[in-house]
């Protein structure tokens, strides 16, 4: 049984529909990422599931118990807001304790448990320090041991990284991963970083205009995209407008492509292809390769590690590779060069328009 199980959820705020009909099941010890552009709707569906917000339809159950009208004191999770939300008054140990002492908890446990929570997440002897005395990424971290002291069932977190500066963000990043792997605590945490949930979740939800457009693990999303917006929102991708030709044959830009193509279309049918800018073959494209294409380097962008070149296609097509350096040196692509390249039928997604 699911750890937890949305059904259907909806919320409106009048005439306007912020989440239609979510439905999604977290599996116990899972790291479920919400993952969208501003205003999605994944925070308000992260905060029915605290019970922040009351659903206008649909179901939430959290271990078998149907939790859908609960008030959140009655709902078992720890949360952790993007701002923090510390109580500037209170010490770090007076923060993480909080919980605690609500809850009854004697006071030689709450020392104990408080000191434990803090040296998991890398803050010992940081007790008696207020929240003004501390970095960004040092609140974030006391948000987290608070959240975790009552030991919740559920953990929730609400753009916990994005008001970090990069490098610090990339470091919580994996220390929260590691943490929730260590504890086993099912986790739930809305993003709009692409990086941060294809790095951090098991599966995410990628949500568009209040819908879950696509529900899959993080490879499984970048490789086979359900969908044109999830092509184009989780990583790069190239789209080039086509035409059905015959099953397994579509045309663009002027020549014949060989690709999987959706079953029930008619031809002449308006079709979208996304590629990959790391799945356009340069190396021993040979006379027969499927998809080969004659291109010019119209300009190389420097990215350090990689360098993303702009290709010219027959027809007026526009193309983004990715080129290593090795690739550059050894097939010696320059601005203004030409070369033939291949895209891979395997790594065509065909979209209809």
């Amino acid at each position: 049984m699911a750890h937890l199980a949305v059904d259907k959820l909806s919320k409106s705020f009048g005439a306007f529909h912020a989440v239609r009909e979510a439905s999604f099941t977290v599996a116990q010890g899972e790291f479920v990422c919400l993952l969208g552009p501003s205003g999605c709707g994944k925070t308000t569906l992260l905060r029915m599931i605290a019970g922040l917000e009351t659903a206008t339809s649909g179901r939430i159950v959290q271990n078998g118990v149907d939790i859908t009208n609960f008030p959140p004191s009655k709902r078992d999770f720890g949360i952790v807001f993007q701002s923090y939300a510390l109580f500037p008054n209170l010490t770090v140990f007076d923060n993480v304790a909080y919980g605690l002492r609500s809850k009854g908890s004697m006071r030689t446990d709450t020392r104990a448990r408080v000191e434990e929570l803090l040296n998991l997440v890398g803050l010992p002897g940081e007790t008696k320090k207020y929240p003004a005395q501390l970095s960004g990424g040092q609140q974030q971290r006391v948000a987290l041991a608070r959240a975790l002291a009552i030991q919740p069932g559920l953990l929730l977190l609400d753009e916990p990284l994005s008001a970090l500066d990069a490098r610090v963000r990339q470091h919580l990043r994996h220390e929260i991963r590691s943490l929730q792997r260590r504890l086993g605590v099912t986790t739930i945490m809305v993003t709009h970083d692409q990086e941060e949930g294809l790095t951090m979740a098991d599966r995410i939800a990628v949500m568009n205009a209040g819908q879950i457009e696509q529900f899959a693990a993080p490879h499984e999303l970048y490789a086979r995209p359900a969908t044109p917006f999830v092509a184009d929102f989780v990583g790069t991708t190239n789209f080039m407008p086509a035409t059905f030709v015959a099953p397994g044959k579509v045309a663009a830009g002027g020549r014949e492509l060989a690709a999987d193509t959706p079953g029930g279309l008619s031809a002449g049918a308006k079709l979208r292809i996304c590629v990959r800018p790391e799945d356009i073959l340069v190396r021993n494209v040979t006379e027969g390769a499927a998809n080969r294409i004659e291109v010019s380097v119209d300009e190389l962008i420097f990215m350090g590690a990689f360098s993303r070149a702009k290709l010219g296609v027959a027809g007026g097509v526009a193309l983004q590779a990715d080129f290593s350096a090795n690739l550059l040196r050894d097939v010696g692509v320059r601005e203004g060069s030409r070369l033939t390249v291949a895209l891979p039928p395997d790594r065509l997604r065909v979209f209809a328009d």
